[in-house]
């Protein structure tokens, strides 16, 4: 009874981190659940940054935690932020044991929470639905291990794998259902980089709107309430000043070759530039990521043209594709997916698909590059 009693607070446990994946950033998105004598006396999950984590969440909604088992998706903090650490919440709220889904991957923590809940005389098991754990915060996982959060290229295509016609009308090649699935997907990143071509072609706006998301007005609210960074990528300093990314919007880093001074005018609008140096295909786009890290961006959402999603394919810095394809047919002289010249079959990429699901008309296919 105990070990199906776990497994199903544990379950909604993750169900409750979910609800943080569009606001927590950058912190992870956790969940917790209070339970004594079988009954769950308190839930909760990681608010937007600067507010109460998932435990603290928990612990107020419980009142008292006395003798209470917590559940949480990740391991408790013990170092103090923005909030205190939550380890030390649970020991002063006299709860008597926690269960963990996963060690937390950040070096500031990395088993020092569990520890002092043991040695506060706490039991802890740690590791159950682990593998359902790390599959919520794969981009907070990634950052901590490796030093640059997780990057998904964004794509749209016909059955025939075009994005657009000749002339360099794409709009719009998929349905409503999936235009609102980007917008989550935008929602729940950090950054959304493009470049200055699809500025040039779409006047882009890159932002979250609420309306737009297909969800709940609590869900969708939460959503919106913080944009990603947009990133526009542009070596030439060409983005007009009318342009929607420049707009205040949302906020924008505008990258230039290294190379150039810094625009003054585009700086007059309150818009940060970032010099990088100069890659193999153009601005240095591990550089950016490494910039990106710093500023704590977990999740980064690639939205561009072949050009550019081709380039971060060949760096080897696409964790993975999501694309959508429509049921239409563009011809052979509409453009392609990617701009990624191979001359033999041995050069082909090759690809694991790890999700393919119906959205509306349209479908989504999760690919990953196997570099």
């Amino acid at each position: 009874m105990t070990a199906d009693l776990d497994s199903r607070m544990m379950a909604r446990a993750l169900q409750l981190a979910r609800r943080g994946r569009y606001s927590a950033m950058p912190n992870p998105h956790v969940g917790c659940v209070l339970v004594r004598d079988g009954q769950v006396i308190g839930e909760g999950f990681t608010q937007p940054a600067g507010g109460n984590h998932a435990e603290i969440e928990a612990l107020q909604a419980a009142g008292d935690a006395t003798g209470a088992t917590a559940y949480v998706t990740l391991e408790p903090c013990s170092h103090t932020g923005k909030t205190g650490p939550c380890a030390d919440a649970l020991i002063a709220a006299g709860v008597r044991r926690v269960v963990a889904a996963m060690e937390d991957p950040n070096p500031r923590v990395a088993g020092a929470g569990l520890d002092k809940l043991r040695a506060a005389g706490l039991q802890v098991d740690v590791g159950l639905l682990e593998t359902d754990a790390r599959q919520v915060i794969p981009g907070f996982i990634a950052r901590m291990s490796r030093g640059r959060g997780r990057v998904r290229a964004k794509l749209a295509m016909s059955l025939d794998g075009r994005t657009a016609m000749a002339s360099g009308e794409s709009q719009w090649i998929t349905g409503p259902a999936a235009r609102a699935d980007v917008q989550r997907l935008r929602a729940m990143s950090c950054a959304v980089i493009t470049g200055i071509g699809t500025v040039l072609a779409d006047d882009c706006s890159l932002t979250v709107r609420a309306e737009e998301l297909g969800l709940p007005p609590a869900e969708a609210a939460l959503g919106s309430r913080k944009q990603p960074l947009r990133v526009v990528l542009d070596s030439g300093l060409q983005t007009p000043l009318d342009a929607r990314v420049l707009d205040g919007a949302a906020p924008t880093l505008l990258c230039h070759d290294a190379q150039l001074p810094p625009s003054a005018d585009i700086a007059a609008k309150g818009v940060e530039q970032l010099a990088l140096p100069r890659g193999e295909t153009g601005l240095d786009l591990a550089s950016l990521l490494d910039h990106l890290a710093m500023r704590q961006s977990n999740e980064i959402l690639v939205e561009c043209g072949p050009r550019l999603a081709g380039a971060f394919l060949q760096a080897g810095l696409l964790d993975a594709m999501v694309v959508y394809v429509a049921p239409v047919l563009m011809g052979s002289a509409a453009r392609p997916l990617l701009d990624l010249p191979l001359d033999s079959m041995s050069a082909r990429v090759p690809l694991v698909i790890d999700d393919m699901r119906r959205v509306g008309d349209d479908w989504r296919i999760t690919a990953i590059p196997q570099y």
